[in-house]
């Protein structure tokens, strides 16, 4: 079984969209700030991490550059996803897998999960 953290300051975005993981069979957990993603991250080891960009605390891309400094965890796969532009988000950081810009269709983001999650993320 595939594990997923969901890093989402939005409350109702993380719920709906661990609720849907978990029905189509994935262990997820969830996490309100890029601090508290960093912790959970460090103790499940997620396959995958979908991190929304502008939260309060830890941003996500503070949270992604602490997840690819750590030896641990460089080889997690990272979905970003973010209301701003990709290219504003990949100046802060570009050491993500895959990026949703919200709102996003749920058909999208789950084909992508799918397709990052059957990747090799080379170490």
């Amino acid at each position: 079984m595939k594990t997923i953290l969901v890093v989402d300051d939005e409350p109702a975005h993380a719920e709906i969209l661990s609720l849907i993981l978990e029905d189509l069979g994935y262990r997820v957990f969830c996490a309100s700030n890029g601090r508290q993603g960093l912790e959970c991250a460090t103790q499940v080891r997620p396959d995958l991490v979908v991190l929304d960009f502008m939260m309060p605390v830890m941003d996500g891309a503070q949270m992604g550059r602490a997840m690819r400094a750590e030896g641990q965890m460089h080889h997690i796969r990272i979905l970003m996803n973010s209301s701003v532009a990709e290219e504003v988000v990949r100046c802060h950081f570009d050491g993500y897998d895959g990026f949703l810009r919200k709102p996003y269709d749920v058909e999208v983001a789950l084909e992508l999960i799918a397709d990052l999650l059957e990747r090799d993320r080379c170490a």
